[in-house]
């Protein structure tokens, strides 16, 4: 009886990383599903409590704790000084690298904030009987921002630089340090209880897919169009923009592959100054010692700090250079003719999406430990090109994967790789979380 309320309630929605239409029923407390022929996670049980509008209230409360007070303090031969949040960017903009500080600005506070007051905004219009103004952009925007938020990276840039100036001198947290390690905890819960489809559902209801739409074939091959932004399926009947959502409209990424190519051509151009140029420059009683990104990693590893070494080396280097070789790679599977192994491609295309933004890392170190040391001709540091170029890589690998429309994979893999259950085709894998 179970199974059969279950079946009853199905939805059929587009998988957005393979096309396939599958037949969702709505999962039990503690399961989420999976598309049986990509693995791409599609749907967790949610519930309407107020957990993540409460996480997203207090995380702003942290962060306006963060923003108030102190962040570290650092003291040598009997001179001090401290440092705020807001001087991480700051002080880049002092040193005539503007658009680092807008990059480390906007990523550790203006896009966290915006998007909790967007989700309490969402959650508060999902509480009325009539939505609010905007409701729909909004929830439109929320997967949009997720990625650029970067407070939980901030957090560990802020160790490895307290690791780095440990030597120097005396480091003490204050509380804006603490503060905002509880901002950054509290906005990966946060972001992590977030699933679009689920708020899609409670707004509009659930996705009425087309009369005569079968699960276990992709989209395409009924002529239909899948909705990357609320799952919901329409015939191609040019209509640029989609009936329940108002998100646009596209069967694959506008020029996806010609858009990849070109950012991460650009990448790698960039990746040439970040490496060659100084990312910092040290001064210490008149004493100047410039420092690249390589420098670095061999200064950690003089004073024992292998594990130290080891992720900045990771998150400076290896991952740059493997996310422009995985995203090429990529590139050229989609003009494969012959079969390849779809699940290796896709788990490449997943790591290289998520791990994108942790090179930020040696960015941040750079914003912390400027803003911190400033005892004038005693010790101070300031940021060298090195560090504007090493910003341009990350942002634009990570445009690149964003701009890689996965789909593109699967359009020239024989059917074969379609499940092969004839009887339920289309039914997503469960597992537990």
């Amino acid at each position: 009886m179970e199974e059969a309320r279950r079946q009853s309630s199905d939805t059929l929605v587009p998988c957005p990383q393979c096309d396939l239409i599958l037949s969702v029923a709505p999962p039990a407390p503690g399961e989420w599903v999976r598309c049986p022929r990509c693995r791409h996670p599609l749907a967790r049980h949610t519930v309407n409590d107020q957990t993540s509008p409460a996480l997203a209230a207090s995380a702003l409360i942290l962060l306006a704790v963060a923003l108030a007070f102190p962040y570290i303090r650092f003291e040598k031969n009997g001179v001090s000084d401290q440092m705020g949040l807001l001087d991480a960017a700051t002080q880049l903009a002092a040193f005539h690298h503007p658009a680092l500080a807008v990059v480390v600005f906007a990523t550790i506070v203006v896009v966290p904030a915006c998007f909790l007051v967007a989700l309490l905004w969402v959650h508060a219009s999902l509480a009325r009987a009539t939505p609010l103004a905007g409701t729909a952009m909004l929830v439109r925007a929320l997967p949009r921002w997720r990625p650029w938020m970067m407070a939980d990276v901030f957090a560990i840039a802020a160790l490895v630089s307290l690791i780095k100036i440990a030597g120097m001198a005396q480091v003490t947290l204050k509380p804006g340090f603490w503060a905002f390690s509880g901002f950054a905890l509290a906005l990966l819960v946060t972001v992590q209880r977030l699933h679009p489809l689920a708020l899609w559902v409670r707004l509009t209801g659930p996705p009425q897919a087309p009369p005569g739409t079968r699960p276990g074939l992709t989209a395409g091959e009924q002529g239909l169009i899948g909705c990357e932004q609320c799952g919901q399926l329409q015939p191609v009947d040019g209509h640029s923009h989609c009936r329940r959502c108002g998100g646009a409209l596209h069967p694959r990424r506008p020029a996806s592959l010609q858009r990849t190519w070109a950012l991460l051509i650009a990448a790698t151009l960039c990746c040439f100054p970040a490496h060659l140029y100084p990312i910092m420059t040290t001064t210490s009683l008149g004493n100047t010692q410039p420092a690249t990104i390589i420098s670095g990693v061999l200064q950690f590893l003089s004073h024992g700090d292998w594990p130290i070494a080891l992720i900045i080396f990771s998150a400076s280097v290896l991952v740059p250079f493997g996310k422009i070789m995985a995203l090429a790679w990529l590139c050229l599977a989609v003009r494969r003719e012959a079969p390849v192994d779809m699940h290796a491609q896709m788990r490449l295309y997943r790591i290289t999406e998520w791990v994108g933004r942790w090179s930020m890392i040696d960015v941040f170190v750079v914003a912390i430990v400027v803003a911190l040391v400033r005892l004038g001709n005693l010790m101070s540091i300031t940021p060298g090109p090195g560090g504007v170029a090493f910003a341009a890589v990350v942002v634009l690998t990570m445009l690149a994967a964003f701009s890689f429309d996965p789909r593109l994979l699967w359009d020239r893999q024989p059917p074969s790789d379609a499940p092969s259950d004839p009887a339920r085709p289309a039914t997503p894998t469960l597992a537990e979380r």
